[in-house]
């Protein structure tokens, strides 16, 4: 769109970065750039319609055009030259030219050639009268690209003045840099602009050359003791000058055709003026002394790292003036939310639903108050599918088991060896702690607390397997199809559960209850916002089950409720979007009929409704649907005693509908200073619905046991678009 033979030809924009702004709408449009100096030809197409009507002769009564010289003219073609498709292009290219000429009556025309100071003169008086004159105009930036001795006490407190009323003020550093002439001072900018500065508050950027390779030109003055405020820009072979409107071309001796150029620090001091007005329509919130130190502090560093006495602060980047600096915050809060960190990390029962985030945007505001529109949908990672085979197949593990009918105790235990070369000292003990160090898997204990109830603990396991044990309920073990006991969506470390039951009759009444720790099933890039130091936010389910028999039959109903302190289904949002965790209704229904000896059919279907709390971003109102079920079939004895034949079709927990709902900034005024905020809907439900299929037998076999499975999963994950999964297994193993 910008990339024309008219910005290829422009000097300056392309090597600052302007197409940046640019290509986000801004061009200067409605800033007024004020120049002091030689004067503008009213005439050209580069400025048709953008020369304020405040313009004037502040030193005489002559036009505005200026036969005698030109200076004036390419100051301001750099700054604001038209997008035309002719000629050259201007850094703010709409904004709006309040030329105020200054020269001295007569002193350009008697301009020598072989003299370079020779020429347009100012007097102090009459720059100081242009001052004024930009600041009654409404001029946002003010361009003196003049130079000399030390200015007086009008126009330092002419600048003082455009300070005090929110003007940039952007003056060049001189072109003394070769000057071998001893009352020169080619290592700091001349007086003229040190003086200026130190009468600006703050408000004022002095302006060095650099050639297309951003080196300091050898004609400007260095940055000196003036390097905090120096910045350099493109002062040296600018294009481009104009002679009746248009490129000036001359036809060399060998029969080419060249533009001609110009140089000096005049010249750079309007590239940065332009960018200043670029920043300044943008952002109308930001004050002259912030534009300053935004074009200071993001200028790209050139010569001996850090600010020196050459460059100063660097080179003029206008790209990185725009960019978003310090930390950044959802408009209207002031958590932060680091731009490219994770937004949000879903958890299993969403799959592929991260795809559904695109367009999933809100303002952002920097250390600027600057606001930015931020894609908060790149930010979402989608949980990692979770291998099964390698864990189920690959895992050293022991089970041990002992008991009567009052007490009865089982654990899995780490069978690698490990836990063997350990220095055991003392009893064992099972706290949590201890468990872990001597590498208990899982376990349970069981206990029969009167003639009809009972009471179980678990480690490592949930609390809807130690009510189906109290129930009486079995159920062969699958590889890959799971049931949907325990699963809540989300892994869980230290997970601690409890479960009693008692029979009334023909009816079992159950409660149980667990803690535990969801994990994060994402991989997380944060800086600030703690998704990874979450791992161990807590979450606690109570719940109620009521079961009964019927002869070959076993049916239960229960009802859980389902407490996460941070996470949602086991979903995290960043600490800049907020959120109070979660609240969740599981309902479930299992059945198991024994229709003949040594056969077993079962079913079991969880439903769940989950409402995160409010809080930051995070609205009321929000809700999933989530569902996860199982049938199977099994015949024990199949070909030998103590072996089973099952088949299990199974639908790991999946988000059906809805999502999390979030107030979010959508629009901010720079009148108000306030954002407009919209409700958005962060869907949750995936693509894809995995559904497996196995057919498993267990048995003995040659002195040991025996496992096979064969297996079909589609959609691993709930992500539509991976290929189904499918394989067999087989293990053997034997105790010595």
């Amino acid at each position: 769109m910008f990339l024309t033979s008219e910005y290829n030809r422009s000097t300056g924009p392309a090597q600052h970065g302007a197409i940046t702004a640019w290509t986000n709408g801004t061009t200067g449009a409605g800033v007024t750039i004020g120049i002091v100096d030689s004067g503008i030809d009213t005439s050209s197409p580069e400025f048709a319609g953008r020369i304020s009507a405040s313009s004037r002769d502040v030193a005489g009564g002559r036009g505005l055009t200026n036969p005698d010289s030109d200076h004036g003219n390419n100051v301001a073609l750099v700054a604001a030259a038209a997008r035309d498709n002719t000629g050259m292009l201007g850094i703010a290219f709409d904004a709006t030219i309040a030329m105020f000429r200054a020269d001295s009556i007569g002193t350009c025309a008697s301009a020598v050639a072989s003299d370079p100071k020779s020429g347009c003169t100012f007097s102090d008086t009459s720059i100081a009268a242009g001052v004024n004159a930009a600041v009654a105009a409404g001029a946002k930036v003010i361009n003196l690209s003049l130079g000399g001795s030390p200015p007086n006490s009008a126009l330092r407190a002419a600048v003082s003045n455009a300070a005090a009323n929110g003007v940039v003020v952007i003056i060049s550093a001189g072109n003394d840099g070769a000057s071998t002439d001893p009352a020169v001072d080619p290592n700091n900018p001349d007086p003229f602009a040190a003086g200026l500065r130190a009468a600006g508050n703050g408000n004022v950027i002095i302006a060095g050359s650099v050639d297309a390779s951003n080196v300091i030109s050898g004609f400007s003055n260095k940055a000196g003791v003036e390097q905090a405020w120096f910045l350099a820009a493109r002062g040296e072979r600018v294009c481009c000058v104009y002679e009746n409107g248009v490129l000036k071309v001359i036809t060399n001796p060998d029969g080419s055709r060249s533009v001609y150029v110009f140089s000096g620090t005049s010249f750079s001091a309007p590239q940065i003026a332009g960018a200043a007005a670029l920043l300044r329509q943008a952002f109308p919130n930001l004050t002259a002394v912030q534009v300053v130190d935004l074009l200071l502090r993001t200028a790209s560093d050139g010569g001996a790292t850090g600010i020196d006495a050459i460059y100063g602060r660097g080179v003029l980047n206008i790209t990185n003036a725009f960019a978003p600096q310090g930390a950044t915050s959802l408009a209207g809060s002031t958590t932060a939310i680091t731009l490219g960190d994770t937004t949000v990390v879903t958890s299993a029962p969403m799959g592929d639903a991260a795809g559904k985030a695109t367009g999933f945007g809100a303002i952002v505001l920097d250390s600027y108050q600057r606001a930015y529109r931020y894609d908060l949908g790149a930010g979402v990672r989608t949980a990692q599918i979770a291998p099964r085979l390698a864990p189920a197949l690959g895992a050293q593990v022991r089970n041990v088991a002992l008991g009567n009918d009052a007490v009865s105790l089982a654990f899995s235990v780490d069978a690698s060896g490990r836990t063997q070369r350990l220095p055991w000292q003392g009893m064992l003990k099972l706290s949590l702690a201890d468990a872990q160090i001597s590498r208990v898997l899982a376990g349970q204990v069981v206990t029969r607390i009167s003639p009809n109830s009972k009471i179980a603990f678990g480690f490592a396991q949930g609390s809807d397997g130690l009510v189906a044990q109290l129930q009486g309920h079995t159920q062969p073990a699958f590889l890959i199809a799971r049931a949907p006991g325990d699963d809540q969506g989300f892994g869980q470390d230290n997970v601690i559960s409890t479960a009693w039951r008692h029979q009334a009759g023909k009816w079992g009444i159950a409660a149980s209850a667990e803690h535990g720790s969801p994990v994060t099933a994402a991989p997380v890039w944060s800086s600030l916002n703690g998704l990874d130091r979450r791992r161990y936010d807590s979450a606690d389910r109570y719940g109620v089950a009521v079961d009964r028999g019927f002869d070959n039959l076993r049916l239960a109903l229960g009802a859980s409720w389902l407490s996460e302190r941070h996470s949602i289904l086991g979903a995290r949002l960043t600490e800049g979007l907020g959120g109070g965790g979660a609240d969740s209704l599981f309902l479930d229904a299992r059945g198991e009929w024994r229709p003949a000896p040594g056969w077993r059919l079962g079913a079991q279907w969880r439903s769940g409704f989950t409402n995160p709390r409010s809080g930051g971003a995070v609205a009321s109102g929000g809700r999933m649907t989530s569902s996860a079920w199982s049938i199977d079939a099994a015949r024990e004895g199949v070909f030998k005693p103590g072996d089973w034949l099952g088949l299990r079709m199974s639908q790991p927990l999946r988000v059906e509908s809805g999502g999390i709902a979030l107030n979010l900034p959508v629009d901010y005024s720079y009148t108000t200073l306030q954002p407009t905020f919209a409700r958005q809907v962060l869907g949750l439900a995936p693509h894809g619905r995995e559904v497996d299929t196995e057919l498993a037998w267990r048995g003995p076999l040659w002195s040991g046991a025996a496992m096979f499975s064969l297996f079909y999963r589609t959609d691993p994950g709930h992500y539509a678009a991976l290929p189904d999964d499918q394989g067999v297994a087989f293990s053997w193993s034997r105790k010595f």
